[in-house]
C-alpha cells in the first residue's frame, strides 16, 4: 500500500503529525509516494479547509487527520494514528461517497470560465458595500430576484459549513441533493430550498450599484462577477471518497460538533 500525505503547511501541529505518520509508516512497512497519482490512499492533516484543498486535487479514497476545530471531515485524532493505520491495513473501514458540485461563469460577452469541483458549496457573495441584485433561476424558472449579501449552493457535505452558518438546513452528507441557501437576503423569500440533485441552477447579476463587488467562491476560491454575469451550477460527476473508521453516524458528529 502506497499513501500520499498532504498536511497544513502552516501549523506546527499539522506537520508534527506528519512527522508521527511517516515515522508509523515506517514501523509498518507503508510506503510513501512522491507522487500523488501512485497513492492508494490520501491523507489529509489538517482542518476542514485542508481537507477540501485535498479533495480538489484526486479521486482516490481521503482520510482526514484533525489537527483543527470541529472537525466535520477530518475525524480521525492525531494520538489514533497508528491505530488509524493499522485498520486501513487490516481493511477495516468503509468508504463513504460525497457529492461535488461544478459549474462555469458565462460572461455577458459570452465568453465561460469553468468553476472547478467543490466539495462544500459554490457561493456567490460580495464585499463590505453594499448588496448583490440578482435573479435565482432553476431548470430555465425563475424562483425570484434577490437583493442579499449573496446565495449558496451547497452540497449535504457543505450543509454544516457557510450553509449552517447563514440558516440552512443540516443535510446527511450521503444524500444526493442541492441546496441554495441566500445570505442575509432583503426579501420575503428568504429561506434554503432544497433540490433535487439534477437541477441545473443559474444565478444571473442584475446589478451591482456603487462600489460593491461579487464573486463566485468556489470552497473559498474566489473569482470576479460583473452586471449581466450568469453562474451555472449543477451536480459534478466526479465524487469524493472518504474513509471512514469508526461506526460513528452522521447525527453522532452532529450532536459531538454542536453541543
Amino acid at each position: 500500500m502506497k499513501i500520499f500525505i498532504n498536511a497544513d503547511s502552516f501549523k506546527e501541529i499539522a506537520l508534527k503529525t506528519k512527522d508521527d505518520l511517516i515515522r508509523y509508516c515506517e514501523e509498518l512497512d507503508i510506503e510513501i509516494a512522491s507522487d500523488i497519482s501512485e497513492a492508494d490512499i490520501l491523507f489529509s492533516i489538517g482542518g476542514d479547509g485542508t481537507f477540501l484543498n485535498t479533495a480538489k486535487m484526486t479521486d482516490i479514497p481521503i482520510i482526514g487527520i484533525n489537527t483543527g476545530t470541529l472537525g466535520y471531515l477530518t475525524e480521525v485524532n492525531p494520538d489514533d494514528l497508528q491505530k488509524a493505520l493499522k485498520s486501513i491495513l487490516s481493511d477495516n473501514y468503509t468508504i463513504e461517497n460525497r457529492m461535488m458540485v461544478e459549474g462555469k461563469i458565462i460572461k455577458s460577452d459570452g465568453d465561460e470560465i469553468t468553476i472547478p469541483e467543490s466539495l462544500n458549496e459554490i457561493a456567490i457573495s460580495k464585499n463590505v458595500n453594499g448588496v448583490v441584485r440578482f435573479d435565482a433561476i432553476v431548470n430555465g424558472k425563475l424562483i425570484t430576484s434577490y437583493i442579499a449579501d449573496g446565495i449558496l449552493v451547497c452540497t449535504p457535505t457543505g450543509s454544516t459549513a457557510y450553509n449552517l452558518s447563514c440558516g440552512g438546513p443540516i443535510v446527511d452528507p450521503t444524500a444526493e441533493i442541492l441546496t441554495i441557501t441566500p445570505i442575509a437576503p432583503h426579501t420575503v423569500l428568504n429561506k434554503s430550498i432544497v433540490l433535487s440533485k439534477n437541477s441545473i441552477i443559474k444565478i444571473k447579476i442584475t446589478e451591482l450599484r456603487d462600489n460593491t463587488s461579487a464573486y463566485v467562491l468556489n470552497d473559498g476560491i474566489p473569482n470576479k462577477l460583473e452586471s449581466g454575469d450568469i453562474v451555472e451550477i449543477k451536480k459534478s460527476d466526479k465524487i469524493t471518497k472518504i474513509i471512514k473508521l469508526e461506526d460513528r453516524s452522521f447525527i453522532d458528529t452532529v450532536r459531538e460538533n454542536l453541543s
